[in-house]
């Protein structure tokens, strides 16, 4: 198989190895597995071993970031527990030349933490969305559900991470398996200068890689913003999540959170100061629908909503469904006046 990189207009994009790349294993044999890709330059990095839904290349940093789930191997108190992960890879990674060759030599992972006090964690993710900030950074948007469902459709749950959180934590302690006894234990050794799976300028040493082999996890978790999830909502799984920053009619800037659900229904959240509020829920299909994925074109107001038999538009503001002042003011949807 070949893969050709193509723009909007459908023409095809030349790069130094030719207009096709060697298709052959970019994606996995078998088609139900989850898998993500991310064109960084003329490279494509790509995951497939675990249940990857996301992956990013903030505007103006060197690295790019997975979002993934898979079986937890460092907790020995629960068999196939489920554990959110946040993985980071420098763009300029190629591998190794004798240690880790055609294998990352940066690759590192933590774990996301997305829960309530008092209530089972939500460690089933779902999808994840990456909003740059205006003074640079980014923060990352993630759907999760619980591996321990509750009734009938459970609870869905939102969280947001900062890039700096992630940061801390990638800039913190190592795990490694301790081989006597089998378990993870914290990396007590001394500090490798360069920093193991930083991205520094020029091929890491063949000890450096060594080492890397072996301490890929980190210590730290990943909390999410103000220590809570941001949205809970029952009887809901939501399956894709996509976030607008927009100017309201008073001059503040809202974020507006578009929810896909797996019963084809799409909720609309804005971000404010005492907490979401879900602002509209409409439903998309007549007869139940999962939605595969969202795509923001804010220059046109629309929101693209692909699913299995085709694409759907919709506005990203409806605010003819107010038919009063005092009901669109209730509504608080900052693409209509209020």
């Amino acid at each position: 198989p070949l893969c050709p990189q193509l723009l909007e207009n459908f023409t095809l994009v030349g790069s130094s190895r030719g207009p096709f790349l060697d298709g052959k294993g970019q994606c996995p044999f078998d088609p139900q597995h989850t898998y993500t890709a991310l064109l960084v330059g003329e490279y494509g990095l790509e995951g497939a071993d675990a249940a990857f839904v996301a992956s990013f290349s903030p505007p103006g940093d060197d690295k790019v970031y997975f979002f993934f789930e898979e079986t937890a191997e460092e907790f020995d108190f629960f068999e196939r527990l489920l554990v959110p992960r946040v993985a980071r890879v420098c763009k300029s990674d190629v591998g190794g030349e004798k240690v880790l060759q055609k294998k990352w030599t940066t690759f590192l992972k933590a774990q996301l933490l997305c829960s309530q006090p008092g209530h089972f964690p939500f460690n089933v993710i779902h999808h994840a969305y990456a909003l740059p900030r205006p003074q640079g950074g980014s923060d990352f948007y993630a759907v999760f559900t619980s591996q321990w469902q509750a009734g009938r459709a459970g609870s869905a749950a939102v969280c947001a991470y900062s890039q700096e959180a992630l940061e801390e934590v990638f800039e913190g302690k190592f795990k490694e398996l301790n081989k006597e006894s089998s378990r993870w234990t914290v990396y007590g050794g001394p500090d490798m200068s360069p920093r193991p799976g930083s991205c520094s300028v020029g091929p890491s040493s063949d000890k450096a890689l060594t080492f890397m082999k072996d301490h890929f996890l980190m210590e730290g978790k990943v909390p999410p913003r103000l220590g809570r999830p941001l949205l809970v909502k029952s009887g809901v799984t939501y399956t894709r999540i996509v976030v607008h920053q927009t100017p309201g009619a008073s001059g503040a800037t809202y974020r507006v959170l578009f929810l896909a659900t797996a019963e084809g229904f799409l909720h609309k959240a804005v971000e404010l100061p005492q907490g979401p509020h879900i602002v509209e829920s409409l439903q998309l299909f007549d007869t139940p629908e999962l939605v595969k994925n969202l795509l923001l074109a804010p220059g046109k107001g629309i929101l693209y909503v692909g699913y299995s038999a085709g694409i759907l538009q919709v506005p990203l503001a409806n605010c003819s469904l107010h038919r009063s002042c005092a009901e669109c003011l209730l509504a608080r949807d900052p693409y209509c006046g209020w």
